[in-house]
């Protein structure tokens, strides 16, 4: 990673850290707008994390999907409920219009727009406070112009999702790959998850005491937290391959690996904190929400796995 990419990380990790305590990212999950937006202001502002993907020329960072990916990452370290996702994928949909609409990502960079991408209109993240709207139909890329949004029930507290219907359209052009730049960086985002739900739970072994001695001393214990850093890390490695490299494969391992990846280790962290797990006031239970909401959010990892298998077979 260079050092400027290094530096992108460890900005954002300063900033979560002062502004995005468990607490309040409960609170920002059920605000009125699901996210919070005196923090949102400062990542726009201080890290510029809305304009990465964006050409300078257009008002942006001119910076590569790879920085989008770091950031991605640390907030799902955290959970932060933000509307980076889909501000960034509406960014890249405008872009790839022969005429991009340069009013749009301007204010999409700066913040004071957010953007959200239909993959599938009964889901939509933050769809319901979204400025800007794109649809994708696999095929072709369209903008809603007008539309209508309602919010839906989610697994995921964390993340909000919105029912959306088009009202006036107009073309942006050809989809030359939307959906599997969603799961890269969604992939992303699980694996600082995974992560961060990995170093609580370990953490959570070395201060629970039985039997006069921290339960993360048993060896069978520190034999399934060693099996999960093997499965983040490997994990982590095919997700950075996909950003590094992004294809219709790479994106489909990604998705693959980082769904597998922390959805095993969310299962396991509620199994070795115990009850507690499935409290409100544990952070676990967010997690393992996150996780599988994460799972199914841009269709199951089986549908990854079926698009290999035609691949191979």
């Amino acid at each position: 990673m260079s050092e400027e990419r290094e530096l992108l990380r460890d900005t954002v990790a300063a900033l979560v850290d002062k502004h995005a305590s468990p607490e309040s990212v409960r609170e920002a999950m059920s605000s009125p707008r699901g996210y919070d937006e005196s923090l949102w202001q400062l990542l726009c502002e201080q890290v510029g994390a809305a304009a990465l993907v964006v050409p300078e020329e257009l008002g942006g960072a001119g910076g590569e999907l790879a920085d989008a990916a770091v950031v991605l990452e640390e907030l799902g370290r955290a959970l932060v409920p933000t509307p980076l996702l889909g501000t960034t994928l509406a960014e890249l949909a405008l872009l790839s219009a022969d005429e991009p609409d340069g009013d749009a990502l301007e204010k999409l960079s700066n913040g004071s727009w957010l953007g959200a991408v239909a993959f599938d209109p009964g889901y939509v993240v933050n769809g319901d406070i979204a400025d800007v709207v794109i649809a994708s139909d696999g095929e072709n890329l369209t903008r809603w112009l007008s539309f209508t949004a309602d919010p839906a029930i989610s697994m995921d507290p964390t993340r909000r999702l919105a029912r959306v219907e088009a009202t006036q359209t107009a073309a942006i052009g050809v989809d030359s790959g939307l959906l599997d730049t969603a799961a890269v960086l969604l992939a992303a985002e699980q694996i600082g998850a995974a992560s961060k739900c990995l170093d609580l739970t370990v953490q959570y072994t070395k201060d629970r005491v039985q039997f006069g001695r921290p339960i993360g001393s048993f060896q069978a214990l520190k034999h399934r937290m060693s099996d999960l850093y093997v499965a983040v890390q490997s994990a982590r490695a095919v997700v950075d391959e996909a950003v590094a490299d992004p294809s219709p494969t790479t994106a489909a391992l990604a998705r693959l690996a980082a769904s597998e990846a922390f959805s095993s280790v969310a299962a396991e962290a509620v199994q070795m904190h115990g009850g507690i797990a499935i409290t409100w006031e544990s952070d676990i239970q967010l997690y393992f929400k996150r996780a599988h909401g994460s799972a199914q959010l841009l269709g199951p990892p089986r549908d990854y796995l079926r698009r290999l298998e035609s691949e191979v077979f």
